[in-house]
């Protein structure tokens, strides 16, 4: 095994230097900071238009309930009449009419909406909630009914979270775990799929280039499978580094330059949400408290061996593909058993894991090697046996170490086999040799 190390020397230096490397490198980070500020801005100016509605209420019940805000701007006109408020709107180019008949149970299904444009979705739900609120209280005024002492009865129930051993945690904690399983999960799924191409590409080039034929004299193709794999994996982390600390610079630079961040709100400017959060230290401390009571020291072993291992089983499976075939096109064929198993491993991560991270389905999927790295990094926050790591980790192991010598079979076959599109058949026979 001592030419391993000058494989992967030579396979990560030939990565790193690469023209299309370096300017992807340095490019993409530019990009994505390009993206997700345009974004921003194009959201900002669409939620910041100015818009006039004018308001015709034939049965008087809703003066009050219609009151302006910065984006909204409400004329009562019921004085006016109906066909008299459409006229001005349509003249003045308003952005709508809302017309509320005089007939009281006519109300709940005879409300319209007049306007050139489709009014949006936030905008409907905006006013259909003052009317249904404005129409609720009256009926209950109406039968008696005393709405202060309603107001005063209602009671808000925060759900405690403890297990036998006396550790508390709480829903929030729920959405904090899950948001890092997500975040890791799919982070390790864009990894393979674009460093697992690269392992592929990299086999296919020096199999076109007949570069091969000498490589393989001299080096077994089992350590000139696991050197490109390793070589690599160095030159993706690499890289995958460079543009965290790229784009965490870039995007910090353009939001202090230009007064915006990721959110999409001008600086200063916070959501209702993180509003409510900054003005409640109690609230803050507690969304704290709960990442620090988070098993960070799991979640970081778990990520890196996980993250490994995955990467290495789906690595070993392109380069197989990569030696069989003679160019990208030829791939497409093998690429199905490929990206199944990644994206059957996301949706059952996004929808049984954080409905149930202990269930049948997501315990199961936790297991089989093949969607474990995704599906047991989103249940890892959620403190899972230490049984089911153990067993998930070593059929990982055994499965990474099957694959490697599977693909090594075909590797040795298919590295030096030209002008046939290869077929599942082939394959197998490729595997007798």
């Amino acid at each position: 095994m001592s030419v391993l190390p000058l494989i992967i020397r030579r396979e990560y230096i030939a990565r790193v230097r690469n023209k299309s490397f370096l300017i992807m490198t340095f490019l993409s980070p530019l990009i994505l900071v390009g993206m997700i500020m345009l974004i921003t801005y194009l959201t900002q100016l669409n939620s910041d238009t100015e818009r006039t509605i004018v308001i015709v209420d034939e049965s008087g019940l809703f003066d009050t309930e219609f009151f302006n805000t910065e984006q909204t701007t409400y004329l009562n006109m019921s004085a006016q009449g109906l066909e008299a408020g459409k006229s001005i709107a349509a003249n003045e180019g308003y952005y709508g009419l809302i017309h509320i008949p005089a007939n009281r149970d006519l109300i709940v299904n005879g409300v319209t909406f007049y306007g050139d444009e489709t009014p949006s979705f936030t905008l409907i739900g905006d006013v259909e909630k003052r009317l249904e609120k404005k129409l609720t209280d009256k009926n209950l005024i109406d039968q008696g009914v005393d709405l202060n002492l309603i107001e005063s009865s209602k009671t808000e129930i925060e759900l405690t979270i403890e297990n036998f051993s006396g550790e508390k945690s709480s829903k929030m904690s729920n959405w904090i775990k899950a948001a890092f399983g997500g975040a890791a999960g799919y982070l390790l799924m864009m990894f393979i799929i674009i460093y697992g191409n690269m392992v592929m590409r990299s086999v296919i080039e020096e199999k076109t280039n007949r570069i091969i034929e000498v490589i393989i004299s001299s080096v077994k193709p089992f350590q000139l499978m696991m050197g490109k794999i390793l070589g690599t994996t160095l030159a993706g982390i690499t890289q995958f580094a460079i543009w965290v600390v790229l784009g965490a610079v870039l995007l910090t630079a353009v939001s202090a330059i230009f007064g915006i961040d990721a959110t999409g709100n001008p600086a200063g400017n916070m959501s209702p949400e993180a509003q409510e959060i900054a003005n409640n230290p109690d609230k803050l401390v507690q969304i704290i408290d709960e990442v620090r009571n988070l098993p960070l020291t799991q979640l970081v072993i778990g990520f890196f061996v996980y993250f490994i291992g995955g990467y290495f089983l789906y690595s070993s499976i392109y380069a197989a593909i990569g030696a069989a075939v003679d160019n990208e096109t030829d791939t497409q064929q093998f690429m199905l058993p490929i990206i199944m198993p990644l994206m059957l491993a996301i949706y059952v991560g996004f929808f049984a894991v954080i409905d149930n991270p202990h269930g049948t389905v997501a315990t199961i999927f936790s297991i089989i090697p093949l969607t474990s790295p995704i599906v047991m990094l989103m249940r890892i926050p959620f403190d899972v046996p230490l049984w089911q790591l153990i067993l998930s980790v070593s059929l990982l192991v055994g499965s990474f170490i099957f694959t490697v010598w599977f693909g090594s079979k075909i590797y040795r076959v298919g590295i030096l086999m030209y002008g046939k599109k290869p077929t599942y058949k082939e394959l197998f026979k490729w595997l007798k040799y």
